[in-house]
Parts: structure tokens; C-alpha cells; sequence
């Protein structure tokens, strides 16, 4: 993995030098740059806090455009939790419950293949190959991939007063018989998740107007509006979460926290549901980190 990323990174330094969002490496992966300031980066080698909680293949930090960090990991109360994410509770092969990628309990990843791609439009890609394995799934004495992830994570430069960053996974699974599931409870919580550092006057805005947060699932058709004060100093800005429309069960529900939590667009809940071995789940979301304000009509452009 180290080697690769090096051969890409040179390729990167030749190639595009004068591009805008390009890429640097980073203690443990990648680091995405727009000029002279920081946009995200992508963990590629395994990351644990003293031993525990063990993980890879997410994003922290996420930068705002003024240069404030937005995510959090190993946070004191939710420790699993890591900036952008995306893991499910249940793991089962038939009738066996082999792993709680949530949780970081008898669960692995490797990212066995990683791209990094400019494009003619001046976004930049980042595409992913990753196996999901666990201690509770053996083969001869061996562990092996029983889930195989490709994904691709599209960066645009920024526009106005905000960014969109495009996210596609797809997961086919590698032994017959394997399901993905939510939390167990009625919340169902699990998937594409946001763990941002959360100020107290946080407030989440939908399609219709504010949206509250409750114990259990919510309504938002499309997307949830965070905003506050996440800025330098406090000041305003926020990050939408996008469900998009071709996503299995949209409009997906979404488990809200105004504190000491993640955001969650919560599919498919806490029934798990089958992921084939010929035909990859296709899950697609987007975030639109943005200073200032972003109203509905400013979001609906932006998505276009």
C-alpha cells in the first residue's frame, strides 16, 4: 500500500503541478489539498487508541472551508466512532453473526488497491478496494475476505461558499448467504455516517423546515441540513447530508443527535438484508461542507 501510494503521489507531482486540489501523503494515508489548505483525509493503514477500536477506510479530518477541523474520532463517549464512516452493526453468513463492524468488534479492513485520479472538470478521485474480514470467518485455519468493497470518493473544488464531495460504495459479498444489518433495537441505526464536532446551537434543517431529533428514526426526504456555529470562532457554516435518489429504500430514515453522537442516514435498519455475490449493493450519498448559510433552493442547485 505505502508503495503505491508513493508511485501515485510522484506521478501527481509531475503530472499536475499546477492543479489546484491534488494530493500529499499523510501519517497513515492520504491527505487531499485545495492550494495551501487542508480538504479531508482518507485513512488507509490501521488507526486504534491504545490497542482498541482498531480501523481504516474513513475520513478524518474533514476540514470546513475555513480551515476549522468538522469531524471527530475516538470520541470519549462513542470511542468507535470515526468522522466519515460507513459500517453496519450485523454481519451474518447464513445463520452465523460473525462481526459488528459498528462497534469494531471482530472485524478488519485492508485497502488492498487505492487510485487517485484529477479529472477534466477539476475534481479528484479517490477510488478504494477493500476486504472485509473477521476472526469469527476462517477458512483452513486462515482468515479471508468474506466481502469485497469498491469505493469512490469524488472531491470538487469549491464553488461559491461550499464543496461537494460525491460518495459511491459498492459491496459484493464473496460467500453466499451474507446479510448486512442495522442496531438490533427499533433505532436501526448503522451506514453512512457523520461524526462532527457538535456546538449547542446545532440545528437540522430539511426539505420542509427543521427537523428534531428524536430516540428513533426520522423524516428527511433527500437530505439533513447541519448547521451552527462549526466554524473558526464559532462562526456559521454546516455540512448537508445527501441520500441519494437511487439508494435501496429512499427516501432513507435518518437517526439525528444535537450532541455526543454521530448523524446517520439509516438504511436499511434493523433488519439486515442480503448483499449478493454477482450483483454489488450500489449505496451513494453526498456532503456539502459549506461557511455561511445554504438554504433549500442553494442546496437543490448545488446537487444538479
Amino acid at each position: 500500500m505505502n508503495k503505491l501510494i508513493g508511485i501515485i503521489f510522484l506521478f501527481l507531482c509531475f503530472g499536475y503541478a499546477n492543479a489546484q486540489l491534488t494530493m500529499k501523503k499523510a501519517d497513515g494515508g492520504i491527505l487531499i489539498v485545495d492550494g495551501q489548505n487542508n480538504v479531508l483525509q482518507f485513512q488507509t493503514e490501521p488507526k486504534s487508541k491504545d490497542g482498541k477500536f482498531e480501523r481504516c477506510n474513513y475520513i478524518h479530518p474533514l476540514w470546513g472551508l475555513d480551515g476549522q477541523v468538522l469531524t471527530e474520532d475516538f470520541p470519549a463517549d462513542h470511542p468507535h466512532h470515526r468522522g466519515v464512516f460507513w459500517a453496519w452493526h450485523q454481519v451474518w453468513i447464513g445463520d452465523k453473526q460473525i462481526g459488528d463492524p459498528w462497534e469494531v468488534m471482530n472485524f478488519e479492513q485492508d485497502v488492498v488497491e487505492l487510485e487517485f485520479l484529477k479529472q477534466s472538470n477539476g475534481s479528484v478521485q479517490i477510488k478504494t478496494e477493500v476486504d472485509w474480514k473477521s476472526d469469527k470467518w476462517k477458512k483452513a485455519g486462515k482468515k479471508v475476505p468474506y466481502l469485497r468493497e469498491h469505493a469512490i470518493i469524488t472531491v470538487y473544488e469549491t464553488l461559491g461558499n461550499y464543496r461537494k464531495i460525491d460518495f459511491e460504495i459498492r459491496l459484493l459479498a464473496l460467500e453466499e448467504g451474507l446479510k448486512i444489518g442495522g442496531s438490533e433495537d427499533e433505532k436501526g441505526y448503522s451506514g453512512f455516517s457523520v461524526r462532527m464536532g457538535l456546538p449547542k446551537d446545532i440545528q437540522f434543517f430539511g426539505p420542509k423546515g427543521e427537523v428534531k431529533p428524536e430516540r428513533t428514526a426520522v423524516h428527511s426526504n433527500g437530505y439533513v441540513n447541519i448547521t451552527g456555529g462549526i466554524g473558526v470562532n464559532k462562526s456559521k457554516g454546516g455540512v448537508v447530508i445527501v441520500d441519494n435518489t437511487e439508494n435501496p429504500k429512499y427516501p432513507q430514515t435518518w437517526i439525528l443527535r444535537a450532541k455526543n453522537s454521530m448523524q446517520n442516514a439509516a438504511w436499511p435498519g434493523h433488519e439486515a438484508v442480503g448483499v449478493s455475490t454477482v450483483e454489488p449493493l450500489v449505496l451513494k450519498y453526498s456532503l456539502l461542507v459549506y461557511v455561511g448559510k445554504m438554504n433549500h433552493k442553494k442546496i437543490i442547485k448545488a446537487l444538479k
